[in-house]
């Protein structure tokens, strides 16, 4: 395996000469260890900008391929590379409309708050040995419980537009992402079971010799399924059902507001994508590729699942979906758990 030769030492070098720089000047410790932070977040967001615009890429070229569409193939220069910077800029251009009925702080601030538990997520993924801005000793943890926060986001969004249809895509929102929940954090807890941690880096090395999607490959295909629930993607795309409620609950967004919402959709599929490959496949191991490209090309294998899966399947009826939820998903989530016991003891 190929390693980033000495990268932690070369860091802990130019922290160390930065401090004793600052030191030298007279500038604080606390300023020194802000501006380290405000730098690590920048590298966070910046990476996670380029990935959604190749995802947005990826998606288009996914769906020319499988429905036999001409333009994502033709438009914008090669292999339509332009498009998504083309959208990003008329993101940027377009008006940003408020409607006049709507509780306009709620409206502005939701936006804001879809984005921020993907972005703070991003930091405990270990994508690398050497790379990950944060280890947790309750990592997982901490991820389950920051995105939950995106429930609240969602419902603020379709009350403060004031409008039936956004409320209604909200209210589904909130229903089927607290349903399927549940489902999700019993799927990893086998994982935890044979771990003994909640570390992220303490799971990815215990997969050094066997990725543990060979020993919990129903509670790898339960987090397959509550996850693509959990992003409201095809099938589980109720809250924005477009042949029902318009566009859900960001009906009334346009401009940049609409683009957190573009934005957070694809950054959870590629936080959910990455927590799969930390958890069941692996992380960043892997022969003769380096690591930190082995992490890319797993979760960007979950991700193509993702997105194959959305131009193929037809979208669930509302009362299905809650029922497979319930009904079928809890029960394999519950009995994964307890045949993962017995093998333990």
């Amino acid at each position: 395996m190929i390693q980033m030769p000495g990268l932690e030492i070369i860091l802990d070098k130019v922290k160390e000469n930065v401090e004793f720089l600052a030191f030298r000047i007279g500038i604080p410790d606390y300023v020194v260890s802000l501006v380290f932070n405000i730098v690590g977040a920048a590298l966070i967001l910046g990476f996670l900008l380029v990935t959604v615009m190749f995802l947005v890429w990826l998606e288009r070229k996914i769906s020319a391929h499988m429905q036999a569409r001409l333009g994502p193939m033709r438009t914008g220069g090669w292999h339509g590379w332009s498009q998504s910077i083309a959208d990003a800029i008329k993101l940027l251009l377009k008006e940003d409309i408020i409607p006049n009925c709507s509780d306009k702080w709620v409206h502005r601030i939701a936006a804001v708050l879809m984005f921020i538990p993907a972005f703070v997520s991003f930091a405990i993924i270990p994508f690398d040995k050497n790379v990950q801005a944060v280890d947790l000793n309750i990592g997982i943890l901490f991820i389950f419980a920051i995105s939950s926060i995106t429930v609240i986001a969602i419902v603020m969004a379709g009350w403060g537009s004031n409008n039936k249809y956004s409320l209604f895509g909200a209210l589904r929102s909130a229903a089927q992402m607290i349903s399927y929940e549940v489902p999700l954090v019993l799927s990893v807890v086998g994982v935890i079971m044979i771990t003994g941690s909640l570390k992220m880096s303490d799971i990815v090395n215990a997969q050094s010799k066997v990725w543990f999607v060979f020993v919990q490959p129903v509670g790898f295909l339960l987090y397959i399924i509550t996850g693509l629930a959990e992003i409201n993607r095809v099938p589980f795309d109720i809250p924005e059902a477009e042949s029902e409620l318009v566009s859900g609950y960001h009906t009334e967004y346009s401009g940049m507001k609409f683009a957190f919402f573009f934005l957070a959709e694809y950054a959870n599929m590629f936080l959910v994508a990455s927590i799969a490959t930390t958890l069941f496949l692996g992380g960043w191991h892997g022969p003769f590729l380096p690591p930190f490209l082995w992490f890319l090309i797993k979760t960007y294998s979950i991700v193509f699942l993702y997105m194959w899966a959305r131009w193929t399947l037809p979208r669930l009826r509302v009362d299905r979906l809650m029922d497979f939820g319930w009904k079928i998903l809890m029960p394999i989530a519950f009995l994964n758990i307890i045949i993962t016991a017995i093998i333990i003891l």
